[in-house]
């Protein structure tokens, strides 16, 4: 999974250099936040409530 991560992060570097478009830098980022949305959906509680729990987490 990092591997995927750090190929992500060198292509967007890279499509960003290479087209001049700086918006390319936020597709790690997109990616990481999409991981996260697929990790809590992945648990059996409903959405909202994991979302409660984790932020009620100290």
């Amino acid at each position: 999974m990092i591997y995927l991560f750090l190929l992500l992060i060198v292509a967007s570097i890279f499509a960003c250099i290479r087209y001049k478009r700086p918006l390319f830098l936020t597709v790690p980022f997109a990616g990481i936040l999409l991981v996260m949305i697929v990790q809590i959906a992945m648990v059996p509680m409903g959405f909202f409530e994991t979302i409660r729990f984790i932020f009620s987490l100290r």
